[in-house]
């Protein structure tokens, strides 16, 4: 199953992400995919994400904001 990120704004409202993820084979490949583009993602509109393997979610919502 793939791991795969779904982005959204603060009310849970699906957006497009500023940086196109890959489906990944890992829990860790796509962690750390997050954390070298959250940055990215948050500047193009994205305020929190969430992380699923094929049809099951795994955590999130999860803010993107520094402060949260």
């Amino acid at each position: 199953m793939a791991w795969t990120w779904r982005f959204e704004k603060a009310d849970g409202t699906e957006v497009e992400p500023a940086v196109q993820p890959e489906e990944f084979t890992t829990q860790g490949d796509a962690e750390s995919w997050l954390g070298e583009s959250w940055k990215d993602l948050l500047e193009g509109g994205a305020d929190q994400v969430v992380l699923s393997e094929g049809d099951a979610k795994i955590y999130g919502p999860m803010s993107l904001h520094a402060d949260a």
